[in-house]
């Protein structure tokens, strides 16, 4: 188990709940336009916001964006060590920051010592696309190895100092390279691991190789917070991190529409009706699994452990409860009946 930290009073690591993480795409000195994405996260679901902070005028609208902000904010921070401590002295909650690029060691001990005294954590984040040069010639490419490297040399510089409210992320835009990478770093060190496929495209493909990565790396029981990366709205980074949490049964949050592919037996249009129940389902909020079988002859059967569900005939259908078969009615009455069986659980 790893260690726990506390970002402005989400528990991050030691057993917690596995916390969602987006960043705002907005000028972070535009106080009004960042606020608005973060309560737009928040209400979607996100549990910590981080926001770039490159130049000054950002580092000092922290404090305004903490005092509007419904989540916990992290500051993203590179190259300059003034600004991490600016943002720290705005009440930042947890800063990203690669203790390897802000200078001299005096420098690193500078943000180490003012983040200890004010308890905020740090995020030493590894990126496969800028590795040291002299790691890259190393391994001959930003091998898994060479990332775990870098994060150590980085942790290093900070544990000198005496400073261990550390997170670590080791993205690649390679599925297998960051998924080794974090196996790496698991076997090594307890420090919480914040879990990412950066780079990794539009919605859907990008959805698709958060879900085989992240997803991946959660079944194996490694990670601590995570981010999809989306060339996208960053509400859609949320909401595909939801769906990846529930896919792999770490949150249950309400339904879960669950239904079968389709065959030879299949004698209803399940496809539209699925889709329609589906987008029904976006208005329940209850915790259950809804079932959509195309088959009355398997479908209660195989979707036994479902709380409702239907199932299709030539013209007509089943309504089931956990197996049982409740009614048998017209094809265009099943999906009404459906929604009246989950309105009356």
């Amino acid at each position: 188990m790893t260690r726990k930290l506390n970002v402005g009073g989400v528990p991050l690591g030691g057993g917690a709940p596995v916390s969602i993480q987006s960043m705002t795409n907005t000028p972070t000195h535009d106080v009004e336009a960042t606020l608005a994405q973060i309560r737009a996260l928040a209400a979607a679901g996100c549990d910590i916001v981080r926001v770039a902070v490159p130049d000054m005028a950002a580092a000092k609208a922290v404090g305004a964006l903490k005092a509007g902000s419904p989540v916990p904010l992290v500051a993203d921070i590179h190259f300059d060590y003034r600004l991490a401590l600016e943002a720290a002295e705005q009440g930042i909650h947890k800063i990203r920051i690669n203790p390897g690029n802000i200078g001299a060691p005096e420098r690193v001990e500078a943000v180490a010592r003012t983040c200890k005294e004010r308890g905020i954590p740090i995020r030493v984040g590894v990126n496969g696309g800028s590795l040291e040069k002299e790691l890259l010639a190393r391994y001959g490419g930003p091998t898994p190895e060479a990332m775990v490297e870098s994060a150590l040399g980085h942790i290093k510089l900070l544990e000198q100092y005496g400073f261990e409210d550390i997170c670590v992320s080791l993205k690649a835009s390679s599925v297998p390279v960051t998924m080794k990478a974090y196996q790496l770093m698991a076997e090594r060190y307890d420090y919480p691991l914040h879990l990412g496929v950066t780079e990794a495209g539009t919605r859907e493909i990008g959805e698709l190789k958060a879900a085989a990565g992240i997803g991946g790396l959660l079944a194996l029981g490694i990670g601590d917070t995570l981010r999809v990366s989306l060339t996208a709205d960053p509400v859609e980074e949320v909401c595909a991190a939801r769906r990846i949490l529930k896919a792999i049964g770490l949150r249950r949050e309400g339904p879960e529409l669950i239904a079968c592919p389709t065959c030879g037996r299949t004698q209803i249009s399940l496809i539209p009706m699925a889709r329609q129940v589906e987008e029904l389902l976006k208005g329940v909020d209850k915790p259950i699994t809804v079932a959509v079988m195309g088959c009355i002859v398997n479908g209660p059967g195989e979707a036994r452990h479902a709380d409702v569900g239907l199932a299709g005939g030539r013209g007509e259908g089943v309504l089931f409860k956990r197996g049982e078969i409740v009614a048998k009615v017209p094809e265009d009455q099943l999906v009404p009946g459906l929604m009246k069986l989950i309105e009356d659980l």
